[in-house]
């Protein structure tokens, strides 16, 4: 893709955004930018990774989610606002994608302040490190960040290039510094991180809108028997053309909590977070 086109992009996912409450079709963001259907559709994709359709829907989703944390709205009006006239509709798309319903999400900070407390005192406590890595782990590397921050981070492997639903493998890191995924099945997956700083106000990760992430644009391809190159993943400034996070993370915080508490003992800590799976929580 040319650098004229990537501005035309950026154009296009710039217009999105200011416009977004405003019926946006695919034909109207292509001649926006003078391309065909088409030919506009590809190219998005080739540059953001989503087509425009899903692009949109997944930025309605993170509106929702706003008007449902900093609102009195009721869930209907908050679904008839990004698009939904279905209130059955909404409710299924937004559990499916944020893993949670729209009431549970609006209830979610308390449940937020709780385990980023608990989070802070096992860090405090070092019963929490980061996972050894090993040639055994089908999906091993290193997270760093283009800023120093100290905090969590969430890190997982999705099955589409946009952290929603549950991840199929993930885990919740102490710092920066090595992960490790281990026994994981033949398939695609696009490896996904962000980070909630310790000192971050409940609100900038219930909405995580300015966290440090990363998205890997190339999925990465488990075979039987192949090894995979270790991963080394660099934490960024939100981009304007980088997917909402939509996925809970306060839910995949209570879900790493959980599997801690299952941890007979202290010294069973660190083999439990070596699983590293969410989907078996």
């Amino acid at each position: 893709m040319s650098g004229d086109s990537h501005a035309e992009i950026d154009a296009a996912v710039a217009y999105i955004h200011r416009y977004l409450q405003e019926p946006l079709s695919l034909s109207q963001l292509a001649r926006y930018v003078a391309y065909s259907p088409y030919h506009f559709s590809r190219m998005f994709k080739e540059r953001v990774g989503l087509s425009p359709q899903y692009y949109v829907s997944s930025l309605r989703l993170q509106r929702a989610k706003e008007l449902l944390l900093y609102t009195q709205w009721s869930i209907r009006d908050i679904g008839l606002d990004v698009g939904q006239q279905s209130l059955g509709t909404f409710t299924t798309r937004f559990t499916q994608r944020v893993g949670v319903t729209p009431s549970s999400f609006r209830a979610s900070s308390q449940q937020a302040d709780r385990g980023m407390e608990t989070l802070r005192r096992l860090h405090d406590s070092q019963a929490w490190r980061l996972p050894s890595t090993s040639p055994q782990a089908r999906i091993q590397g290193v997270v760093q960040a283009v800023e120093y921050f100290e905090g969590i981070i969430f890190i997982g492997l999705f099955p589409k290039p946009i952290p929603e639903g549950l991840p199929l493998y993930g885990t919740v890191l102490p710092a920066l510094g090595g992960f490790s995924f281990a026994d994981v099945q033949p398939g695609t997956y696009f490896l996904m991180a962000t980070s909630v700083s310790w000192n971050m106000a409940t609100a900038d990760y219930v909405i995580p809108r300015t966290t440090l992430r990363t998205r890997s644009r190339v999925p990465i391809v488990v075979t039987h028997g192949a090894t995979v190159p270790d991963q080394i993943v660099t934490l960024f400034p939100p981009r304007l053309d980088d997917p909402p996070i939509l996925i809970s993370l306060p839910l995949l915080m209570d879900r790493f909590l959980s599997r801690m508490r299952d941890a007979k003992t202290p010294s069973e800590v660190a083999p439990a977070l070596s699983d590293n799976r969410y989907r078996n929580l």
